[in-house]
């Protein structure tokens, strides 16, 4: 049996008006599909599972949102930034009441059946061009130099990009001494943002 979670309550009761109505009728047509439903906030919005996320739903100051997590898969390849059927502000910018069971119906089948969404195809990075006063510095600390060669093309770019973007000479140099600090410490440009083993 699905488990509704109060948090989705609080939710839709904090919502604006008009989003009130919207997000109570995807709720209910969710558990409708679905009576094995698990609820859930994810990201700061309710989330619908079973074997997986299914679909979330969110409200927006003028606009509601509704989408699946394997979208591609249930709307042929139709696949929007934040919902599967663009700004919703009234029911009538939802497709049928069938149309969407169905839809949801066959989100938990794919799950059910662990069918994944085909991943991007990963684009090789191409190596920008070392500016010269990057390439200058390297030669002088052979340990920065060492972990600058060692990075992916990728992260040799952010670094790249990071000192070329400085907009005023000043920034380009304190950017540059700061690269040669962390390359020397075998670090790369998003070193604070890498998981920790």
């Amino acid at each position: 049996m699905g488990k509704k979670d109060p948090r989705v309550d609080a939710y839709i009761a904090k919502s604006a008006d008009f989003a009130q109505p919207i997000l109570k009728h995807l709720r209910k047509l969710v558990h409708k599909a679905d009576p094995d439903i698990q609820e859930t906030v994810k990201w700061g919005m309710p989330s619908f599972s079973h074997a997986g996320i299914v679909c979330n739903m969110a409200a927006f100051k003028k606009h509601c949102a509704f989408g699946f997590w394997k979208s591609k898969l249930i709307l042929d390849g139709k696949d929007e930034a934040m919902g599967s059927f663009g700004r919703v502000t009234s029911l009538k910018d939802l497709p049928s009441d069938a149309k969407l069971l169905g839809y949801i119906r066959k989100a938990v089948k794919l799950n059910q059946e662990g069918v994944k969404v085909p991943g991007r195809a990963k684009r090789k990075a191409t190596p920008l061009r070392v500016p010269a006063d990057l390439s200058k510095a390297l030669k002088a600390a052979p340990k920065a130099a060492a972990t600058f060669k060692a990075l992916s093309a990728s992260q040799r770019n952010e670094y790249v990009e990071w000192i070329t973007g400085a907009k005023q000479q000043a920034t380009r140099e304190k950017r540059l001494a700061t690269a040669l600090k962390w390359l020397a410490g075998g670090k790369s440009y998003n070193w604070r943002y890498e998981k920790r083993g």
